[in-house]
């Protein structure tokens, strides 16, 4: 009986994600040697030549029941996401079909993948497939040299990366089900046990796999844990550090780590935000992240994310206050729950940030941010 076979009518899907040079082809070539199956692979690069395309390849060429798929120059989270879940569909009409594998590219976001699953599912009612197990490929010797040693490197590197590559690689960590640290012949001991605390700080639930050179067994993949959405989307630290403030209570964990959470109402004064995130923030702050919005624009969501001394501040989305009545009257009618929380002043405008660290100064934060606020404004 073929170990794929995890729901009787449905093909498995394998999400594979993970920053640029974490091991994600190097682990899924391992994959398809341990196993003679009929499987698909699609895999994802940024570029307009599909490297990781061509290194699977070469190496499962000798597999006649391989089908590859290559998708360029864009990212199946976003740009390619519709061309994406076409190609899965597709892909799962194959007759005795075991598995589908995919290896998004390095700068992909798996909550956006993962959503497009869901809303198919939900519009189709009977999808021939299901994502199984997202797995992430974490670079140990990366993450040391980079996040546990306050991104000292990361903050003066010159090789043209994104300075919000940390907010990603903390992202795709936060979001999966089974994380492959790769790479762990580079440090000793001491240093991977440093490694695992500071996942298991962003990410209590999924299960971590220590790897060398990627080798991890495909059955331990494909029967181990399983993908749930919803646990995905509330088993990252910032999920339960409010949940925990929702429901009063403490959030300190054994990892010597405390967290905390600013709400105010009120907006801020976008200049003096931003100084504070460039002037101000404490050291000491590993992770935040939240939502909030400024005085000179009641329209956007804005997402706030840090991770060590990278900060960003992005649209998100719309308010819903923002929305025309008729909208609005909509969204009432279909999720009545939004209106538990709603403010006759401000709507569901909010400022809401997690803050995650170790001996920080928690009424300094909370003073720092209260004088970015505007005190008088009505929406």
């Amino acid at each position: 009986m073929s170990i794929f076979k995890q729901n009787k009518n449905r093909i498995p899907v394998v999400l594979i994600t993970g920053y640029l040079g974490s091991g994600k082809t190097t682990f899924l070539n391992e994959l398809l040697s341990q196993e003679s199956r009929k499987v698909a692979v699609i895999v994802n690069d940024m570029g307009e030549v599909n490297v990781d395309a061509k290194l699977i390849e070469n190496e499962s060429t000798k597999k006649l029941d391989t089908r590859m798929v290559e998708l360029s120059n864009g990212c199946i989270c976003c740009t390619l996401r519709d061309e994406f879940m076409k190609e899965v569909e597709e892909l799962a009409k194959i007759k005795d079909l075991e598995a589908i594998f995919v290896e998004a590219s390095g700068i992909s976001d798996p909550a956006s993948i993962a959503e497009a699953f869901l809303a198919y599912e939900q519009y189709t009612k009977k999808a021939k497939f299901y994502i199984s197990s997202i797995v992430t490929v974490v670079d140990a010797d990366r993450i040391y040299h980079e996040f546990l040693n306050e991104l000292e490197e990361a903050a003066s590197s010159d090789d043209d990366e994104d300075p919000d590559i940390i907010n990603l690689v903390i992202e795709q960590i936060e979001f999966c089900n089974t994380i492959i640290l790769n790479k762990c012949d580079l440090l000793d001991l001491a240093k991977i046990d440093e490694v695992r605390r500071a996942i298991r700080s962003l990410q209590p639930e999924a299960e971590i796999i220590e790897a060398v050179n990627a080798k991890v067994s495909l059955d331990r993949i494909l029967n181990g844990q399983k993908f749930d959405y919803d646990k995905a989307m509330n088993s990252s630290i910032i999920q339960k550090v409010l949940k925990r403030n929702e429901a009063g209570e403490t959030c300190d964990d054994e990892y010597g780590i405390t967290s905390f959470v600013f709400e105010e109402r009120k907006p801020f004064d976008r200049d003096k935000f931003m100084a504070f995130l460039e002037n101000e923030f404490p050291e000491n702050v590993i992770r935040s992240k939240g939502y909030i919005w400024f005085e000179d624009d009641y329209t956007h969501v804005q997402l706030i994310e840090t991770a060590g001394r990278n900060a960003s501040v992005t649209e998100f989305s719309n308010w819903i206050a923002a929305f025309d009545e008729k909208d609005k009257k909509e969204v009432f009618d279909n999720y009545p729950e939004v209106k538990d929380e709603w403010d006759d002043t401000y709507g569901d405008r909010m400022n809401q940030i997690v803050f995650i660290g170790r001996q920080y100064d928690k009424n300094a934060i909370k003073n720092a941010l209260n004088s970015c606020v505007i005190d008088a404004v009505s929406a």
